[in-house]
């Protein structure tokens, strides 16, 4: 097995309802359906701790390629093979993509509004809300170039499609998750609908998964990005 639990390498266990937890690290005690199966439990916020460090990477970073920009993220101390810090990831690699694209953005001010939105998603939404946290962050990408607010008129319009066309994306796939491939997927359908709805072009690569060993729970050939079907 590889690391799931971050204090005790063990795996994880998703519980179907919340139970009382102390997080191992901080010792905050709060309600959560996920511990490894030695009863350990580690918070969001310990589990994405400097996270906060995508700022800077953001802001000297000079690709149009959001992938690569992301594979720099996830080469990060913070970054885990799985966890909620890819909320925040994908929406922040796709800013800094499309400011050195040419997008009209204030990224300083765009990044660090990623940051509150995506650390207000926590883990485990993809089973538990039915909507992936990289889905979602990619239609907070979109939301925040164009100030949206739930009483925007197109704008509000414009990211529920970006989230939706993502969510239709990771869910052809089928299951369980990779925090790997859903971010893969909800970039790669944001870079074209950037270009078709907000007039960007970023560059959009070629994704071969270097990540795969790491997960668990690789789906393998199914995978799009799987390094076995470029062979």
């Amino acid at each position: 097995m590889n690391e799931e639990c971050l204090i005790c390498k063990a795996p994880l266990v998703y519980l179907q309802e919340d139970e009382p937890m102390r997080c191992e690290i901080c010792h905050k005690r709060e309600n959560s359906k996920t511990r490894c199966v030695n009863g350990h439990y580690v918070c969001n916020e310990c589990h994405t701790r400097g996270m906060d460090t995508i700022l800077s990477l953001c802001m000297t970073e000079d690709s149009k390629d959001p992938i690569a920009i992301l594979e720099k993220m996830m080469s990060l101390p913070f970054c885990h093979m799985h966890g909620p810090e890819h909320h925040v990831m994908v929406g922040a690699a796709l800013l800094t993509a499309y400011k050195n694209a040419g997008g009209d953005v204030d990224l300083k001010r765009a990044v660090t509004e990623m940051l509150n939105r995506g650390k207000g998603v926590p883990g485990g939404t993809c089973g538990y809300w039915g909507a992936c946290g990289a889905a979602i962050s990619s239609g907070m990408f979109v939301s925040i170039l164009t100030y949206a607010s739930p009483l925007s008129g197109a704008p509000w319009a414009l990211a529920q499609k970006m989230t939706a066309r993502a969510l239709t994306a990771i869910s052809e796939i089928d299951g369980p998750r990779c925090c790997k491939r859903d971010s893969y997927l909800a970039i790669l359908h944001a870079v074209d609908f950037a270009k078709e709805h907000l007039g960007v072009e970023m560059e959009k690569p070629t994704v071969v998964c270097t990540h795969s060993a790491q997960n668990n729970q690789c789906i393998g050939r199914r995978c799009p990005f799987s390094p076995a079907n470029r062979a």
